[in-house]
């Protein structure tokens, strides 16, 4: 092999070499900085792209949400209670250059901040409000975190607290706490029952008798309406018959003589009885004198 051949394959190679070091290609779900003797030049999309090798370096950067796993540590509580806490930390990345270049090591940086800013959000808290408020420390971590990590280009998507773990002895007492809760909402909701049968158990029973009282009211009243009902008309009844037996007295224009005999029938039917006195109306003087009156016709008929 003659040296011009050597040259020529050597330059080849290099070529070769040159190009392959000069093609980039960027993911989707990447971005590319381009730099030239170690200065920040451009920003690339995903696709295929170009750079001078050994000029110029492409470093790419994942855009999709990642993952912090903040390790467990001990937290004091305000009621001076030592936890353990564990979270996890999800976040995106908004600006490749800041991320890239305004902090050396994100991952470290990012749990370090989640760490301190923990303990300050449960250290404002008893017990019993972080082991409830779970909620709450994401929402205000989150918030923290966010602000923090702006300045490195990235977003705090959420936070998650995994466990909140209190001492062994705190969780026994816990326990006992909850059953003895257990045992009195039992008794409570027992005692609350019977109360209410027992109100039931009444209101039925004066419902009972305030029905009962009203039906023999209504009876009363129905009996007493029936009674009315049967004296007015046996009043009417004698009214209309004196009416006209009186009419029939009127018509038939009794003479004093059949009046004073009428009389002494009736007197016939008071005498027979225990009475000893008898007290006459003071119209008696007229009916004796009628008396009289009838005597002399029988004597004059009996001197014939």
């Amino acid at each position: 092999m003659t040296a011009a051949a050597v040259v020529v394959l050597a330059f080849i190679l290099l070529l070769v070499i040159y190009v392959a070091l000069a093609i980039k290609i960027v993911q989707q779900h990447e971005q590319g900085l381009i730099e030239r003797f170690g200065r920040y030049r451009k920003t690339v999309e995903p696709g295929f792209h170009m750079i001078v090798p050994f000029i110029e370096k492409m470093k790419k950067v994942d855009m999709r949400e990642q993952v912090v796993d903040v390790p467990p540590q001990e937290v004091i509580t305000k009621d001076n209670v030592v936890v353990t806490v564990d979270a996890v930390v999800y976040y995106q990345a908004t600006d490749p250059v800041k991320l890239k270049y305004n902090v050396a090591n994100f991952i470290l940086a990012a749990t370090k901040l989640a760490q301190t800013n923990l303990r300050n959000v449960i250290g404002d808290m008893d017990l019993d409000a972080a082991l409830t408020s779970r909620e709450t420390i994401n929402t205000e971590l989150r918030e923290i975190l966010d602000e923090a990590t702006d300045v490195w280009g990235t977003r705090v998507v959420r936070v998650e607290i995994q466990r909140i773990d209190p001492p062994v002895d705190v969780t026994q007492a816990m326990h006992r706490q909850m059953k003895a809760e257990r045992e009195r909402r039992a008794v409570v909701t027992e005692a609350e029952g019977e109360k209410r049968s027992r109100i039931l158990g009444a209101e039925g029973i004066k419902q009972s008798r305030i029905l009962e009282a009203e039906g023999q009211a209504q009876a009363i009243r129905e009996v007493a309406d029936a009674e009315k009902f049967q004296l007015l008309t046996v009043a009417e009844g004698e009214g209309q018959a004196i009416e006209r037996v009186y009419g029939a007295i009127h018509t038939g224009d009794p003479t004093p003589d059949l009046i004073a005999i009428k009389y002494l029938e009736a007197l016939q039917g008071v005498a027979d009885g225990k009475a000893t006195k008898l007290f006459l109306p003071m119209e008696t003087a007229g009916i004796l004198g009628s008396l009289g009156a009838i005597g002399e016709i029988f004597a004059d008929k009996t001197a014939e």
